[in-house]
């Protein structure tokens, strides 16, 4: 059984990919009341959690939101579920929920398949600052 810190939801994320890491720095940045904790999908624990709640690492190209015991979100519903959870302003992003889901993840899937040509793809995983550590998983 996985063991996680109590009352967090999990973002999992391309660690190499250049617009992920942007996201998760947004997200953190926003993270005002500290409700996520971050896995990089290409980690030991990525991995584990994919198997956990039963995805193939191979059919997944999206960043994941799990909440442990409750549900887990994958691309445009990770992505309104994140900033609803973020509030404020970013709590407007739920608006797009209008937009069928199956439109909204085709324009995510292109996204994805587009981002590391776009934004560009790291060497390696992002290595979290000492004031950041906590975060990460």
């Amino acid at each position: 059984m996985l063991n996680f810190p109590p009352n967090k939801k999990i973002i999992l994320f391309d660690g190499e990919c250049n617009l992920c890491d942007s996201a998760v720095q947004f997200v953190i940045q926003h993270d005002k009341k500290d409700v996520f904790r971050f896995v990089s999908l290409q980690s030991e624990l990525g991995q584990e959690i994919l198997k956990h709640i039963g995805i193939k690492p191979a059919n997944i190209d999206s960043i994941i939101l799990y909440e442990p015991g409750i549900a887990y979100y994958y691309k445009s519903e990770a992505a309104l579920q994140i900033a609803k959870s973020l509030g404020g302003f970013l709590h407007l992003g739920t608006l797009f929920r209008i937009i069928p889901k199956g439109i909204s993840n085709q324009l995510y899937d292109y996204i994805a398949k587009n981002r590391y040509k776009w934004y560009g793809k790291k060497e390696s995983c992002l290595v979290p600052t000492p004031e950041l550590k906590s975060k990460f998983l």
